[in-house]
């Protein structure tokens, strides 16, 4: 079992032990463990052996140490079976369901026998779901809403989960492959869409057959579909699909773009290639009329020859890129290089999972010119939200840690809860003392789309708001519908108000998605790239948001945490109204 299947089984048991009513302590327990599993940078698999080891992670006491080691041994574990079985069986998929808590999954799988998302779907359809206690119509439309964002995604897996596992398959086969080379992810994992079908892995080496045969004998390999000498396709832990080509080095780019896609963006290549008397495919170009082959040593070559400027993998959707790139306008995105710092970060002052210091201490650690702080505010309970005096407080903190600091800045801010008519949770003069203000929408999330456009604009209009966090507050990792509202009136409303957008890094939210970064830019919208990072680990996710970024054409001078830190203290320190015009002046 890798590190993700051992926390799925600790939150699913201490979700089953609150279902059932147990001891907060014990419920908190395996949260914890489950927490300390997900977001570990080494495979607990590795160190299953050693009880000294895993008793030194945050979390894992005695009766932890010896799950881990049964869960990694066989599989299993006794005491998850035996939970589950005084439960019906539909109670785990239940609690799974955005909007559907413990107490509502069991009165449901109890009362209507719901097993499967097809039984959930019916019952409220039926009118079912939405007489059982404490529930009604209303709560079970907006479960059916949600539920219809993951029903709409399939079988396809969070790039969140998706490229962490096709790191460690190209991890593990070059380890046991020195002489392989040019290991590359390919499909839609390389053009860095939010959901993945399956893993397209490309390569050379000089002996194809030894490669294929190692890696259907990785240690992730869970079921091997096909293997030959030069592809092989297997099914690896978690359930994913990973397939592997090794070609020969001339072939290598042409494979690579061949197999990056996407379809409707190879048909245009090919289109544009037939009428060039050319032939494209995985192999490179062939002249139609001489049948000679033409192969190329980079991608770049490729569409030079096609009389294209080179399009980065994350555009090719067929979304204007070919004609851009024949008018040589394909614009400069940004590059993750480009990010200086993170403006969207939490501690345990709030509802972080570490100290401001192991924050900050991480951020340094990455190179991060600047950090600021950003815990929730006093509306957010849930989230432990700071009161105005806890705020003082939590200021002078990060004030006298930054004293101290001479390789990062820190910044006073807040994620501050826009409530649900629109006004600010902390009164103005509060927010004058901050460097860097995050509005977010935590609540009253299922207002219509004419108030809750409304509510964001209001917000907007406040001299002291400088971004707009997570903008939809959708969740792709647990099917929570974005917000109802006019995105263009809230894109028109950003670039008057001199609002910043955030593009939310972390895989579970990318919000704004890339559909919507690219209506923003093509507005003139500026953003901000941010990692939301609650606990250490989580600062590495700004890969995702850069990506989202690319994928909406977002040049790196729209991106205010590209700037240097003088440069971003002077724009957060000038009246919203001018941070656009000195923003483009960068461009």
């Amino acid at each position: 079992m890798n590190n993700s299947e051992i926390s799925k089984v600790f939150a699913d048991i201490a979700s089953l032990l609150q279902a059932k009513g147990d001891s907060p302590f014990k419920i908190r327990a395996y949260q914890r463990a489950a927490d300390a599993a997900a977001n570990l940078s080494y495979d607990l698999s590795s160190i299953a052996d050693d009880e000294e080891k895993l008793g030194d992670i945050p979390g894992f006491g005695d009766a932890i140490v010896s799950k881990v080691q049964e869960l990694v041994k066989t599989g299993r574990l006794e005491y998850f079976d035996n939970l589950k079985g005084e439960f019906p069986p539909g109670v785990l998929l239940l609690m799974n369901v955005h909007g559907i808590g413990p107490k509502m999954a069991l009165r449901a799988a109890t009362d209507l026998g719901i097993e499967t998302i097809d039984d959930l779907v019916a019952s409220i359809e039926s009118g079912a779901f939405g007489k059982l206690p404490r529930v009604g119509e209303k709560t079970a439309q907006n479960i059916l809403r949600h539920l219809k964002v993951r029903i709409g995604q399939g079988e396809r897996v969070p790039i969140g989960i998706a490229l962490p596992a096709a790191e460690r398959v190209m991890a593990e086969l070059t380890e046991r492959c020195p002489g392989i080379r040019n290991l590359t992810y390919a499909g839609s994992l390389r053009r860095g869409r939010e959901t993945i079908g399956d893993i397209d892995l490309v390569c050379t080496a000089d002996t194809p057959a030894e490669v294929t045969a190692a890696f259907v004998d990785l240690p992730a390999v869970r079921d091997v579909i096909g293997h030959g000498d030069t592809k092989a396709s297997v099914v690896v832990e978690g359930g994913l699909q990973v397939d592997l080509r090794v070609v020969d080095e001339q072939s290598f780019a042409a494979t690579l773009l061949y197999f990056t896609g996407s379809q409707r963006h190879s048909i245009r290549l090919r289109e544009r290639a037939q009428k060039m008397g050319l032939s494209l495919n995985e192999y490179g170009l062939t002249n139609v009329k001489t049948d000679k082959l033409e192969q190329f040593p980079t991608e770049e070559a490729v569409y030079k020859r096609l009389g294209l400027a080179f399009i980065p993998p994350e555009m090719r959707e067929d979304s204007g890129e070919v004609e851009a790139a024949q008018h040589d306008q394909v614009p400069p995105v940004i590059d993750t290089a480009q990010i200086r710092g993170d403006l969207h970060s939490h501690t345990d002052w709030s509802d972080g999972k570490a100290t401001l210091e192991e924050m900050v201490d991480t951020a340094r650690k990455l190179g991060r010119e600047y950090l600021a702080i950003t815990d929730h505010s006093p509306s957010a309970t849930v989230a432990n939200g700071l009161s105005v005096e806890r705020l003082v407080e939590h200021n002078k903190a990060v004030q006298k840690l930054d004293a101290g600091l001479d390789d990062i800045q820190l910044l006073l801010g807040t994620e501050m809860d826009i409530l649900p008519d629109g006004s600010l949770d902390y009164p103005d003069d509060v927010l004058s003392e901050l460097d860097v203000v995050l509005g977010s929408i935590h609540s009253a999330m299922e207002q219509d789309g004419a108030t809750m456009t409304a509510r964001i604009i209001k917000a907007m209009q406040n001299p002291h708001l400088d971004i707009i966090a997570h903008l939809t507050t959708r969740l792709i990792m647990r099917g929570r519908a974005p917000v109802d509202m006019d995105v263009d009136a809230v894109f028109e409303a950003a670039v008057k108000t001199g609002a910043i957008l955030e593009i939310n890094a972390s895989p579970h939210r990318l919000d704004l998605k890339d559909t919507h970064v690219r209506r923003a830019r093509d507005m003139g919208v500026i953003f901000a790239i941010s990692t939301d990072a609650h606990r250490p680990g989580e600062f590495g996710n700004m890969r995702y948001g850069v990506t989202t970024a690319r994928r909406g054409w977002c040049e790196g001078w729209r991106v205010i945490n590209a700037l240097p830190f003088e440069d971003l203290k002077e724009l957060l320190s000038a009246p919203k109204g001018e941070r656009y015009a000195m923003m483009q002046r960068r461009a």
